[in-house]
């Protein structure tokens, strides 16, 4: 069995569930621009199939997939640099998925903590979707043999189980012929938390818009935020260690770093010492600055939704030159006749 050589490509993607927060933004969208820019082939994704392993409004679903795409472009993807997709105008996701469905393994499925977490106590009332789509997840990364997925480290498991499948099946058929992806996991704020509650992820669903900054929000709300976030009353350690039992302080100085592009220690280098009234303000001004024209572009983009749709169309396109062949031979391989 000869060692296929595969192209370093990354694919990645999110879901077109709304509300694009700061969690989204410095957790994958940031690093999605920066490997575009690197020695890569890259493919971004809005995952609309599986945004809908839960219910979705029709209507919302198409304005969610639009503002998406206008968060990557405005945030810096390139359209030119980068395939821009949906999921669903690339049928081979799906047809992947299906012969990843008959590969994984339902003992490795239980396992998998987020089915436990987004069924809850109802996991029977649960869609078969929402069980079976880290099988779904596979195939977007396998269908494009991507060698580097960006993930946050809660998607890590995901990733574990995409290796486990796509050595069962090259195992299973004899074949070097999918990829052990690697996982990119990095940076100072790939976990950016409540700013109403350091214990907690920062999330779209909270029933407080003050506890996330939306990549909608306007200069005035993102600074407003950052100024009632939740803090403690002592001043910002030198140390790292110092922000050990420190959620709140833990969290706004690494979301400092991450937009500046710089370390938690050499942000802690500076600010050390300071109280959080003259640390917010800078921080404040910080996140204005990088985040409030992002948001303008988005509401421009948003104004031109045949636009953002031309885009996709375009990116589906690119997208199945590489997907096509690639599920051809799988199902070769599997022995489909062709």
């Amino acid at each position: 069995m000869s060692e296929q050589k595969f192209t370093p490509r990354v694919f990645s993607g999110i879901q077109p569930s709304g509300g694009l927060t700061l969690g989204n933004y410095l957790g994958a969208i940031k690093r999605f621009v920066q490997m575009q820019e690197e020695d890569f082939e890259t493919i971004y994704c809005m995952v609309d199939l599986h945004a809908i392993t839960v219910w979705q409004d029709p209507a919302d679903l198409t304005r969610n997939t639009r503002e998406l795409a206008a968060g990557f472009i405005a945030s810096g993807i390139s359209p030119e640099k980068s395939i821009l997709i949906n999921q669903s105008q690339v049928p081979e996701h799906a047809q992947l998925g299906w012969i990843f469905n008959c590969v994984a393994r339902m003992g490795w499925m239980k396992r998998m903590t987020q089915f436990k977490d987004k069924a809850g106590k109802n996991a029977e009332n649960a869609s078969l979707g929402l069980f079976g789509y880290p099988a779904l997840m596979a195939a977007d990364i396998l269908v494009y043999h991507a060698t580097h997925v960006p993930v946050g480290e809660d998607q890590k498991q995901h990733l574990e189980l995409t290796r486990d499948i796509a050595a069962k099946f090259n195992h299973d058929y004899g074949v070097d012929f999918f990829p052990m992806t690697e996982p990119v996991i990095e940076g100072a704020a790939t976990r950016v938390m409540s700013l109403r509650d350091g214990s907690k992820k920062m999330s779209k669903s909270d029933p407080s818009d003050a506890s996330r900054i939306n990549m909608t929000d306007d200069a005035d709300a993102i600074a407003k935020k950052i100024r009632k976030a939740k803090t403690d009353p002592d001043a910002l350690p030198s140390e790292v260690e110092g922000l050990a039992e420190r959620p709140e302080a833990r969290n706004l100085v690494n979301i400092f770093a991450a937009l500046s592009d710089r370390t938690v220690e050499d942000v802690l280098n500076e600010v050390g010492g300071q109280q959080f009234g003259t640390f917010k303000p800078l921080l404040a001004d910080l996140a204005v600055s990088k985040l409030a024209p992002i948001s303008t572009e988005m509401a421009r983009l948003m104004d031109d939704p045949a636009e953002i749709d031309r885009i996709l169309a375009k990116g589906a396109s690119q997208a199945r030159e590489i997907t096509a062949p690639i599920l051809k031979r799988t199902y070769e391989i599997v022995g489909m006749v062709g």
